[in-house]
């Protein structure tokens, strides 16, 4: 699954200290003390963990690494996120989730194609920054899985989804449509992968051209079987 780019902050915040705390000093010469609000704080350390899970294997990343990544104290870590590196990753899990559903919350303006390719341009720019780490924080496969995790990966799909059968003004879609509007979104994800095991070639226009020209593809093959579809077909070749 930006043009936006950076770790998303995650909406929810009920298990972050009823209180905000304080920075200690990196330095002699730095104040004294920078006072932070608990969102604030649970920001920074999100975007840490995010930026170490983007580059590294989730169980080779500790406490210890995102304290430092953080410039504050592991207890600290602890203070915000007392279930540990699971709850941990679960929320910047959850953050990056947050940045991927809205990749594809394009505005309703111009023809739909150029809209799902600028929507692409912002998934795989969000590959693109977290390169060797999409894997790990999308795709399963580490030892802190669970089944919270896999509902978190699986609700960008669902979303991802419902976005494109909007664009489509698809108000009462039937069964074949969005099987076939999901498993296009699978095959954006695998090519995604791909795309990076390839040393990111074909170049990333060309791969989003590509995706699109896939999208039309797999709608005319269920066309053929479904009247809905074809009637969608239809109308995408006069949007032009």
């Amino acid at each position: 699954m930006p043009t936006q780019r950076g770790a998303g902050n995650c909406a929810t915040s009920h298990d972050a200290p009823a209180a905000a705390d304080y920075a200690a000093p990196m330095t002699p010469s730095a104040p004294a003390y920078r006072r932070l609000s608990v969102e604030e704080r649970r920001t920074q350390l999100l975007t840490a963990s995010l930026t170490l899970f983007a580059h590294r294997a989730p169980e080779e990343v500790s406490l210890d690494d995102v304290a430092e990544a953080a410039g504050v104290s592991r207890p600290l870590v602890y203070r915000y996120f007392p279930g540990g590196k699971q709850q941990l990753y679960e929320a910047a899990l959850r953050s990056a989730a947050d940045e991927l559903q809205q990749c594809f919350d394009e505005p309703r303006d111009g023809p739909l194609l150029t809209r799902l390719a600028r929507a692409l341009d912002r998934y795989l720019a969000f590959v693109d920054q977290h390169d060797a780490g999409f894997s790990a924080l999308l795709q399963g496969g580490s030892v802190v899985e669970t089944s919270r995790t896999t509902a978190i990966v699986d609700g960008v799909r669902r979303a991802a989804a419902e976005h494109i059968l909007s664009h489509l003004r698809a108000t009462d879609p039937g069964l074949r449509l969005r099987m076939t509007v999901r498993m296009w979104i699978t095959a954006v994800e695998a090519a995604s992968l791909i795309w990076l095991d390839e040393g990111k070639q074909p170049p990333v226009e060309e791969l989003r051209d590509w995706l699109v020209e896939q999208f039309v593809a797999v709608l005319s093959v269920t066309a053929r079987r479904d009247p809905q579809t074809a009637a969608l077909v239809e109308a995408l070749a006069a949007d032009g």
